[in-house]
């Protein structure tokens, strides 16, 4: 399949393959859109991408875990217009990633107590989590709906689900997460039960218009979650829901989180834009135990996601370490219907443009991952675009770019 070709999504055709991935861009403000968050998504799309992907927008209050994330309700559609409406003049779809973060919040965020599939304690945040009451999970499920016809009316062809990376979805159906005792506990039937809720509010509101992605795992990535063949079993049951196309990934954020983009958390820099002291040293000092690196390699999830092609006939898409047309043709060739790109397309705007240009060009990102350790803090940006870094900072990366050069 050529990566240049057009490619349907549901009812949405897409002008190529590739498509940016939903990677948070910490661009938002007071949970609203911004100039820098338009500015850079209209670089993508004027950059040759079939679609660009406006990263995790809560369906409500208690789905948000930072002020810089969207939270896709009617006030912003004027807003998000502006975005689609410049996305679209150049050429390309637009859409965005629905979804709930679970536990991984705090209460001065989510207007109350975080939720999840069980009550407990999440250390990531760390905070107390009450588990979602039955009564609760219709109104959430419609709340995933809700967001849909929102999407539609901001101007977006299609919506992407995230139920992986252990956000709400995902956590209902790890057992890492769930413990409930319910209809929505127990074996993976159950826990699949909260997911196929959402879906059905999903499809619905979606119509005969909308495109409709589900971003799912293929492993949680640590022993005592979700392994192959229950993600594979869950990709099944979303293709008979009627999904358009799954987007395969992994890793749990507070257990795995180098799982899901693979390589080194640069600590210092990562603390360096921290505002809240305690957690400021409490990183610094044992971050390198709590965010255990897992080595970067090119296409670093084509392997399992070739076991995903064989058994699923919807389209696939596949994300994971594409940083070059080499890498992407790999891809088509292995039968994936879209690609999706995250660092590369931040390094390079208009990757998408090169590639087409130069079937030998390779992206310039380096993999040290400092664009994810400021993004919780501050927006998303590739060290290669900035001035000024301190200079702790700068080597800091120097001595990641050694490590990755040695292995």
């Amino acid at each position: 399949m050529n990566l240049f070709t057009p490619g349907n999504i549901g009812p949405v055709t897409l002008r190529n393959r590739t498509i940016r991935s939903a990677a948070f861009e910490g661009m938002g403000k007071d949970n609203n859109p911004t100039p820098m968050l338009r500015d850079y998504h209209l670089s993508v799309a004027k950059g040759g991408v079939g679609m660009t992907t406006l990263a995790y927008a809560g369906i409500c209050r208690s789905a948000l875990s930072f002020k810089t994330q969207l939270w896709l309700r009617p006030e912003i559609v004027p807003a998000l217009r502006e975005i689609t409406d410049g996305i679209h003049d150049y050429g390309a779809k637009a859409s965005i990633q629905i979804g709930h973060c679970g536990n991984m919040t705090h209460r001065s965020t989510a207007g109350s107590t975080p939720v999840g599939a069980s009550s407990g304690f999440n250390l990531y945040s760390p905070t107390i989590v009450r588990g979602l009451r039955k009564d609760e999970l219709k109104q959430m499920a419609r709340n995933f709906g809700d967001a849909v016809r929102t999407a539609r009316d901001a101007g977006f062809d299609c919506v992407e689900v995230h139920a992986g990376h252990g956000y709400l979805i995902s956590q209902f159906l790890s057992p890492y997460t769930n413990h409930r005792h319910d209809e929505y506990g127990g074996d993976l039937k159950n826990r699949m039960r909260f997911m196929q809720e959402c879906m059905e509010e999903v499809m619905k509101a979606a119509g005969s218009d909308m495109g409709v992605l589900v971003k799912t795992n293929m492993r949680d990535g640590f022993k005592g979650g979700l392994d192959i063949d229950g993600c594979l079993e869950v990709a099944k049951e979303l293709e008979n829901l009627g999904v358009h196309a799954i987007v395969l990934s992994g890793g749990f954020v507070s257990k795995a989180p180098m799982y899901v983009m693979r390589g080194e958390m640069p600590i210092y820099a990562m603390t360096y834009y921290m505002h809240q002291l305690w957690l400021k040293y409490g990183v610094r000092w044992f971050g390198k135990f709590m965010i255990p690196k897992s080595p970067f390699k090119e296409l670093y999830f084509l392997e399992d996601a070739r076991i995903f092609r064989r058994e699923l006939k919807l389209p696939l898409v596949y994300v994971g370490g594409v940083v070059s047309r080499e890498n992407a043709d790999t891809v088509m060739d292995e039968g994936f219907d879209f690609i999706q790109m995250g660092r590369a397309l931040l390094n390079e705007p208009d990757f998408v443009n090169r590639m087409k240009e130069e079937k030998c060009h390779r992206c310039g990102c380096d993999h040290v991952n400092y664009c994810i350790a400021r993004m919780y803090s501050r927006e998303m940006a590739c060290h290669k675009h900035l001035e000024d870094l301190p200079p702790r900072i700068l080597k800091e990366i120097d001595e990641i770019k050694i490590r990755n050069e040695k292995n």
